[in-house]
Formats: structure tokens, sequence, C-alpha cells
């Protein structure tokens, strides 16, 4: 089966909007790896020497009150929906080290499938520049073919 020009188009179209998307999830997909390689990295400051000392604790991201830290072994942390779980530092460390390797692996596969799509949507460019030219070639030979005899 042979595509025409117009739904070559469509496909371009179509395969343009899921480049466009997986990009997307990519890039939401990296935001939520740092995040978890930052939440790694802050777990790894809770140290003896911090011990009671003064800090601030953000409320929101431009919201801080000062606070200090009391229980060094242990930290809440956000499982997701609005659900706090208390874990060990050693705990908490490990399941962010498993979803930032659950993301990896994710981003990988996205990667795979958005260099695929990227291509298939480089041979539909192709393909639509090809049939536009052999369309205009063949309108070219019998516009050439109707003068032709009509000179005759």
């Amino acid at each position: 089966m042979s595509l025409d020009v117009q739904q070559l188009l469509e496909v371009k179209k179509q395969l343009e909007t899921e480049v466009q998307h997986l990009t997307s999830s990519f890039g939401q997909l990296k935001a939520a790896q740092a995040k978890f390689k930052s939440c790694i990295e802050s777990v790894a400051t809770i140290k003896l020497e911090n011990k009671d000392k003064t800090t601030l604790i953000p409320l929101t991201s431009s919201l801080y009150v000062p606070g200090k830290l009391s229980d060094l072994d242990n930290v809440i942390v956000d499982v997701g929906t609005g659900y706090f779980v208390e874990k060990s530092t050693s705990d908490a460390t490990k399941m962010y080290q498993e979803k930032v390797e659950f993301l990896t692996k994710n981003l990988e596969q996205l990667q795979e499938t958005v260099l695929r799509q990227q291509e298939n949507l480089q041979t539909t460019v192709e393909m639509i520049r090809l049939k536009a030219r052999a369309e205009q070639q063949a309108a070219a030979s019998r516009g050439a073919g109707q003068t032709a005899s009509a000179a005759s």
C-alpha cells in the first residue's frame, strides 16, 4: 500500500506530535531523576557535626523557618500522593537510589523510542519530498504532452 502526499503529511503531523510528547516526557523524567539525586545528597549532609545547629527549613520554595536537626538517624520521606513515612537515613538513601536506577532504565528506553520516532519522521519527510517531486514531474510531462499535441 502506497500513501499519497496528503496521507504522508498526516503521518508526519502525527509523528511530530508523538516526538514532541515523548521529548516532554523525557524532560519530566530527567527532572524527577535530578530531584531524587538531590534527595540522596541532602540525606548525606545529615552528620553528627550538624546536630543542634540552626538551619533553614523550607516551608515553600521561597519561605523558610529556622530549625535544628535533633534526630540524625531518621528522616521523613514523601512516598507519594501526600503520604509520608519515617525511614532511617540509610533506608531513605537506598530508596532514592532505587528510584534513580529505575528512572535511568526508563530514560534509556524512552531515548531509544524518541530516536526511532525521529528516524521515522525523517523517513516520512523524505518520502513526502520524493512523492511531491514525482507528482510535479508527472504534471510537467502531462503539460508538455498536451502542448506537443496541440501544436500538431
